[in-house]
């Protein structure tokens, strides 16, 4: 059986597993949820995915695996070569907790400012099974959130090649994906971050970024 991912073209968080894949060099058959018309909250995507988000991942032997943090360990502990999630005990350290950073203070910063700022998302605050009404505030909370995270992504990479360091890892993968996700809401790296505009430019440069 072929691995099988649950995407959706259009959203950040199946292109993380997306660009995993493609950089492990892994085949896999895709199967589209169309996240505008809900398809995620019907009966039949329920039973692949009660958290009713995307991506999800079947693996081989019929697993199903619910969220990017589940899919990179198990695609990692199959595949280690190349490694994404470092090599030594301090380098795995280090990507863990650049992979935090850039989740909790990219990401979720982006989806703050996205879910509770947009009509469109009126009672869709959160992703999942459950409606949540917006919070006005917190969408504005995540504009100043993600220049921050510019700012510290900058310093970052003033020092260091790569978010976590020496080596290109799962934690540049999930920037790439938080810095252009960033443009929903009208957000992106400006003059005041060079370091992290040459990264930007230097990512591009690897096939798996145009996924």
């Amino acid at each position: 059986m072929p691995l099988v991912l649950y995407d959706c073209a259009t959203a950040p968080s199946p292109r993380r597993a997306r660009i995993l894949l493609a950089e492990k060099g892994l085949a896999h058959t895709t199967v589209q949820v169309d996240l505008r018309s809900g398809e995620q909250l019907g009966e039949a995507y329920r039973l692949v995915n009660p958290q009713c988000t995307v991506p999800a991942l079947r693996t081989e032997d019929g697993l199903v695996l619910a969220d990017n943090a589940a899919i990179a360990a198990y695609l990692e502990a199959r595949h280690p070569e190349p490694p994404l999630l470092g090599r030594t005990p301090a380098e795995k350290a280090q990507v863990a907790s650049w992979q935090w950073r850039v989740e909790f203070e990219g990401l979720m910063a982006v989806a703050e400012a996205l879910r509770n700022g947009s009509p469109a998302m009126a009672q869709r605050a959160l992703p999942g099974p459950v409606n949540y009404a917006q919070i006005p505030e917190l969408a504005q909370r995540g504009l100043l959130r993600l220049q921050q995270f510019f700012q510290t992504l900058e310093t970052q990479l003033a020092a260091h090649p790569f978010v976590a360091g020496p080596a290109f890892s799962i934690a540049d993968i999930t920037a790439v994906v938080a810095v252009d996700f960033a443009r929903v809401v009208k957000q992106k790296p400006g003059e005041a971050h060079p370091h992290l505009q040459r990264w930007r430019t230097e990512m591009a440069l690897r096939p798996s970024m145009a996924l």
